[in-house]
């Protein structure tokens, strides 16, 4: 409307702020995949203190997959799909899995876990981006003011970890930087698969063939396992964080992108390293800094505001 409009003596009521949506099924499953997805990070990084990572990834992926297989095939069986779509579903699957890992532990092998953290925060932001580009999603005024608070909250808290980017890990910051690209292509890529198949079907299809790829890269890995070294919390780490994080989480978060969009679930996702933190603190003891608690209340305050009509 224009400015002019407002400024005349017209009885008509001016419009009131807008106002949050009121919270629904899909947004308290997003609160709940983020507290997932959160304190996932400690029970890894209990479990990699006794397996290799690349042991660690071939065999949680590799359960995942399978129990993925089996619960689609109990829930909705198997069905033929048209080609376009089940060659999507497979590139797809290869973005989202195999080479998104590849990037991630590549990229956190040659570079710092804080500049691993302070690169992969922005990945709502070209997530919402991709989807507007696309024309999967629109990047609404309040979703980009939400992003605008919710991307610099989570860089205050991967701040304290003292990220530095320099030559020495500039090989390492551009593979985590390709991570963050594949997982937005995933994201954006499940919206543009529409209603059509469930969500428990594309997260049962792009992870069955998607898994070959990550158990076939980490297979030497978990040839060289010494068995007798790997206690029963190492192990509780593989299947929780195969059965929990990427089997329930996934069919959760795939929902939530048929329901919600792709930018709206995405800001969403930068409240992890919110309850990774606090996970980290209640449970190691790495007492969280005053940096981080601002960044917290960011990272809220962006999601709330990215929620308004």
């Amino acid at each position: 409307m224009p400015l002019l409009a407002l400024s005349t003596t017209s009885t008509v009521d001016a419009p009131s702020p807008a106002a949050p949506r009121a919270f629904s099924l899909s947004d308290l499953a997003l609160i709940f995949v983020v507290i997932i997805w959160g304190t996932n990070y400690t029970v890894v990084k209990e479990a990699l203190s006794t397996f290799p990572p690349m042991a660690f990834m071939a065999l949680r992926f590799g359960l995942a997959a399978a129990a993925m297989a089996v619960v689609l095939h109990t829930r909705e069986g198997w069905k033929p799909l048209p080609r376009a779509t089940l060659l999507k579903l497979v590139v797809l699957g290869l973005l989202g899995n195999p080479l998104y890992q590849l990037c991630f532990l590549m990229g956190l092998a040659h570079t710092t876990a804080a500049n691993s953290g302070m690169l992969a925060s922005g990945t709502p932001v070209v997530t919402a981006l991709l989807g507007a580009a696309l024309g999967v999603d629109r990047l609404r005024r309040p979703l980009a003011m939400g992003l605008a608070l919710a991307v610099p909250g989570m860089l205050l808290i991967v701040s304290a970890r003292g990220p530095e980017l320099d030559a020495s890990t500039r090989q390492g910051d551009f593979l985590i930087l390709g991570a963050s690209l594949c997982w937005a292509i995933y994201t954006v890529g499940i919206r543009s698969l529409g209603t059509e198949l469930s969500a428990l079907r594309i997260t049962a299809l792009t992870m069955i063939t998607g898994a070959p790829g990550v158990v076939l890269m980490g297979l030497p890995s978990v040839m060289d396992l010494k068995l007798e070294s790997i206690g029963p919390g190492a192990w509780f780490g593989v299947v929780y964080s195969a059965l929990i994080p990427l089997v329930l989480a996934y069919v959760v978060w795939n929902r939530s992108v048929q329901a919600v969009g792709s930018s709206r679930t995405a800001i969403y996702n930068s409240g992890t390293p919110v309850v990774a933190a606090l996970t980290a603190w209640l449970v190691r003891g790495e007492r969280p800094t005053w940096t981080q608690a601002l960044g917290a209340v960011l990272v809220i305050s962006g999601v709330l505001i990215s929620r308004r009509r």
